[in-house]
């Protein structure tokens, strides 16, 4: 029987996944590795959704969305991101890595190269290896504040490079780039005929009042195609909707990736989705200060226990240093895992430069996470 194709099965897992699944297999264990927010769908979308359901809507819709939907996503975008976008720049897709994988699609041939941090999110390497897309990794370093460097990303860039993916506020490290460094990029991407993936899908989740500079506000929006989900600001990981935010030339072409993969996002979620943006925002602001005060929790612990770690400024994740152990962080995780119970995902699962850190999301409850880094905190004491 003739055998599945190389590319599949070459492609590893993601390290998150692997352990999530580890974990659910271990009755009672801290989950502090996915990054799942713990509060429910507000109700008013919930609601927004039965409704359509109810009146019908339920239906295939274009493949771009539903006018409504990109009308209101691009009066978010001018709004609250200062980005200067009509809807029919706009393409909403099923989650933000849909539009991730559609605008690579749109932008590469196989063969073509692409530049992404370490760490970053495992799944930007998984897309581009389904596409025969080679990945190309610059560094992030705590000694710059986990700020990219335009002057480490050049001696990087090949004839065959094609993307420049930055990702702000940053998972998994929380880092938000401040506007110099955005800069210096945007000129890097200019220089070199670059186009820019901003993944911005934590845009409203930011601690310490640090702002969140889209890049699309600083020039060359020429070249640079933003994604956003409604995943983490709203708590809809299961509606499964993003969106991106193109050049107008470019737009009919992310919209033409749709097409033979997904169609469009189901109509129900879609309808759900306007409600999310349109609404009340309390939410989203109580969700915030929920992560925000949890971080702080976590911060605690660690500060008291000596243990290394970089202070996020954004997201709902916190990036912490394990080197200490003397192990490597995926046999420190999966230690934690098996004798303390408690999942957290590996630095290595984001970048092979990555190995001395782990990552623990926010996402969970704060008696749930303070007595998982507190674990956390003793396996490091036991290993030192």
């Amino acid at each position: 029987m003739k055998q599945p194709s190389d590319v599949i099965v070459n492609m590893k897992r993601s390290g998150i996944r692997e352990i999530f699944d580890r974990a659910n297999q271990i009755p009672g264990a801290i989950h502090l590795e996915m990054g799942e927010p713990d509060f429910p769908t507000p109700e008013h979308i919930r609601e927004a959704a039965a409704r359509a359901a109810e009146e019908g809507h339920t239906k295939y819709t274009p493949n771009a969305g539903i006018d409504e939907l990109r009308e209101a996503v691009a009066q978010k975008l001018r709004a609250r991101n200062g980005i200067d976008v009509t809807a029919g720049q706009v393409v909403v897709t099923p989650g933000a890595i849909a539009a991730l994988y559609g605008t690579v699609m749109a932008l590469c041939n196989a063969g073509d190269e692409i530049l992404i941090s370490d760490p970053a999110w495992p799944n930007y390497s998984m897309l581009a290896g389904l596409q025969e897309v080679g990945v190309t990794r610059y560094p992030m370093r705590p000694e710059n504040g986990m700020q990219p460097k335009a002057e480490d990303i050049e001696p990087l860039i090949t004839d065959r490079t094609k993307i420049l993916l930055i990702n702000s506020p940053c998972n998994p490290t929380g880092t938000v780039i401040d506007r110099d460094h955005l800069t210096e990029l945007l000129q890097l991407a200019e220089e070199h005929d670059l186009w820019v993936i901003s993944d911005e899908v934590y845009d409203e989740m930011t601690f310490d009042s640090v702002p969140v500079v889209s890049p699309t506000t600083l020039g060359v929006a020429e070249r640079i195609i933003s994604v956003f989900s409604l995943s983490k600001t709203y708590a809809m990981t299961g509606w499964r909707v993003g969106y991106a935010a193109a050049p107008p030339e470019l737009t009919p072409f992310l919209i033409k990736t749709q097409e033979p993969v997904t169609a469009c996002v189901n109509a129900p979620a879609q309808k759900a989705a306007v409600a999310a943006l349109t609404g009340p925002q309390d939410c989203v602001e109580e969700m915030r200060a929920a992560y925000e005060s949890r971080r702080d929790g976590v911060i605690r612990i660690l500060e008291s226990a000596g243990v290394p770690y970089v202070r996020p400024s954004g997201a709902f994740y916190i990036w912490i240093d394990i080197s200490n152990s003397g192990k490597r962080a995926t046999d420190f995780a999966w230690e934690l895992l098996e004798e303390h119970h408690v999942a957290v995902t590996p630095g290595g699962a984001f970048g092979p430069a990555s190995d001395g850190y782990v990552r623990v999301s926010l996402a969970s409850a704060a008696e749930l996470l303070n007595e998982g880094t507190s674990r956390l905190v003793a396996a490091l004491s036991a290993a030192g």
